[in-house]
């Protein structure tokens, strides 16, 4: 499989080096000094591209190849306001995008899990929140894996109808602590307590490699395909 790598930071190298592994090419590596060349990533020389950039660039990288007709598995957050404008463009180009706010298996078992824990949360009288770690170069806060385990909480929890990423004391709010300490590839905790006791589930990443795996994966999964596709579509939830 031909792999165009779109972001070449610490998650880039990662990936290429899983890549490499794993018998695939990388046929085009693109960053902030060869931008200009993302054009240069076509179907003749490329069967899937994976990109991991800012959430400054996200958008316009990500349309630029559907543009050029090559699949894209993207792991970038802070752009998802744009969410359903990339969808709708993957369609109208007849190309292929896949997206997850988190590559990694274990955190895609915490999604499960903290849906099911709000389930059975559901009516009890213990107040939920959250609290999300990385490291200092993560530039977007709350982390789309808190974002998506908050949306998960929020569709599952009747107390609850919004998160914000600051202290609150509004019940109806779901509070979101962003901390930047490094090093630290990436913490998420849900809490639940009451006068009585405390519930927390937690998810802790040791290193990137289970985030680049699952990319590689994701592209794997990706080669030749139309359509809009989730984690939940590799993994058969």
């Amino acid at each position: 499989m031909r792999v165009g790598l779109v972001g070449y930071g610490k998650m880039g190298q990662a990936i290429e080096k899983i890549l490499i592994e794993k018998g695939h090419t990388v046929s085009k590596t693109i960053n902030i000094d060869n931008i200009g060349e993302i054009n240069d990533i076509t179907p003749q020389n490329t069967d899937v591209a994976i990109e991991f950039t800012a959430p400054e660039s996200a958008l316009n990288n990500i349309k630029t190849v559907l543009a050029n007709k090559v699949p894209v598995v993207s792991g970038s957050t802070g752009w998802l306001d744009h969410y359903d404008e990339v969808v709708a463009y993957c369609k109208q180009q007849g190309t292929g995008f896949f997206y997850a706010s988190n590559y990694s298996l274990g955190v895609n078992i915490f999604f499960k899990l903290n849906e099911q824990l709000a389930k059975m949360m559901n009516g009890q009288k213990y107040d939920s929140s959250m609290v999300e770690i990385h490291h200092t170069q993560k530039l977007d806060a709350p982390s789309g894996t808190a974002i998506t385990l908050a949306e998960g909480l929020i569709a599952n929890n009747d107390s609850k109808i919004k998160w914000v990423n600051e202290s609150t004391n509004n019940p109806d709010e779901l509070e979101i602590i962003s901390e930047r300490i490094d090093p630290a590839p990436g913490t998420h905790e849900v809490t639940y307590s009451s006068k009585v006791d405390t519930i927390k589930i937690s998810h802790v990443a040791h290193s990137r490699e289970g985030f680049a795996q699952g990319a590689v994966l994701a592209a794997e999964f990706m080669a030749g395909k139309i359509g809009v596709y989730s984690m939940d579509d590799l993994l058969n939830f």
